[in-house]
């Protein structure tokens, strides 16, 4: 089965939705603006029960179906980035500095788009629990959300999710079982040394050789203490010491990101990096700190949920336009909390040539709409047929 008939009949509205959406973004779980907006076209959809406030911004909206039934969870993303927007759209965004780089606002379009159809058809059995989150850009809105007991208060059974992706043919729908996305580390190393002048090193410890020392020492951690087709990156990203050509600096810092897809892979690293930091320090007369702040956890696809949405997937876009076979990414994605919680998947959706996510020239594609929202349908309509 194609795109869904009544789905382009309202694909303007989905369009005219996620265009208000980029014109006013958020950041994080500051989202009034636009949870109010979502709420609104929720009552217009004339769904069940609508809960707010979760996560401060986050919503839940209740569909009953026909019959009694599990629940299916179908989740959006709702914030956007500090960006500031570079091209003059008719709808380009009002706040300074803040844009929609990332396609949460295609998301949430999406979701309502198959709010309205499940609304107003009704033909499954159980419910469906729509989930608008806030703060996936680095916030954990998904984990918030979590703890905060929806899994559990609304009784989902299985979630699944959808991110666009630039690149990506038209249309394109894809995913994998197992890993898809990395989880995401953050780690700052502080590195006290002692300083003097710069004519008289002999008179200090430098604080700027032991971070050079220890940057390169952690680069042979994936190198050489990693199995080469195990997914592992260590980037050092920022280093700062000293104020002036003539002294050398008491400290410095460095920090940087680790991505991994095992959390076997990811404990090796931690483990190597706090050797290797403590080690280089001790040996050059200094002392060094490993702060390592776990990010989040990698998107970890289920097998059977995922070879279930490729199925409905083919039933939207036919057989060509959708691929079990999406090569890992070691960029993250907070979904990542929801499906350790519950079974279910997260797919990718191709949205054409264009610049790509977080980037100030970034637009989501609106003729992609209908495919997300009529996969969301099928979903629903094929996990939970009427009884």
């Amino acid at each position: 089965m194609p795109i869904i008939n009544r789905i382009a009949e309202f694909h303007d509205d989905m369009k005219e939705w996620r265009q208000h959406l980029h014109a006013n973004p958020e950041l994080g779980y500051d989202l009034p603006q636009t949870a109010a907006f979502v709420i609104e076209r929720l009552r217009e959809f004339g769904v069940d029960e609508i809960h707010d406030g979760i996560a401060q911004t986050g919503i839940v909206a209740i569909i009953n179906g026909q019959g009694d039934g599990p629940t299916i969870g179908l989740r959006a993303d709702m914030d956007a980035l500090p960006i500031t927007e570079i091209p003059d759209r008719p709808y380009k965004s009002r706040n300074q500095g803040v844009m929609h780089a990332c396609g949460h606002d295609g998301h949430t379009a999406m979701l309502l788009g198959a709010a309205r159809y499940l609304a107003e058809t009704r033909n499954f059995s159980g419910r469906v629990a729509l989930i608008f989150q806030p703060a996936e850009e680095g916030g954990a809105g998904g984990d918030a959300m979590c703890k905060e007991g929806i899994m559990e208060r609304f009784d989902i059974a299985q979630v699944y999710g959808i991110h666009n992706f630039p690149g990506m043919p038209e249309g394109l729908l894809g995913t994998r079982p197992g890993p898809l996305l990395a989880a995401a580390d953050e780690f700052q190393i502080d590195i006290t040394g002692r300083g003097g002048h710069a004519a008289m090193p002999h008179t200090t410890v430098d604080p700027v050789m032991i971070a050079v020392q220890i940057a390169q020492t952690l680069q042979t951690i994936v190198s050489r203490n990693i199995d080469p087709i195990e997914p592992a990156v260590l980037s050092i990203t920022r280093i700062e010491a000293g104020t002036s050509h003539n002294i050398i600096p008491g400290t410095a810092f460095m920090q940087g990101t680790v991505r991994t897809v095992r959390k076997e892979t990811q404990a090796d690293i931690v483990a190597r990096m706090e050797s290797i930091v403590t080690a280089i320090a001790q040996s050059m007369g200094g002392e060094a700190t490993l702060n390592y702040h776990y990010g989040y956890p990698a998107t970890v696809n289920h097998p059977d949920e995922t070879e279930f949405a490729l199925e409905v997937a083919r039933q939207v876009a036919g057989d060509a336009l959708v691929t079990g076979e999406v090569p890992p990414t070691m960029g993250a994605e907070d979904f990542a909390y929801m499906l350790e919680r519950r079974p279910g998947a997260y797919l990718c959706l191709g949205t054409g040539e264009g610049a790509g996510l977080h980037h100030p020239e970034f637009d989501f594609n609106d003729e992609v709409s209908p495919i997300g929202a009529s996969f969301f349908v099928k979903l629903v309509e094929t996990a939970q047929p009427p009884r």
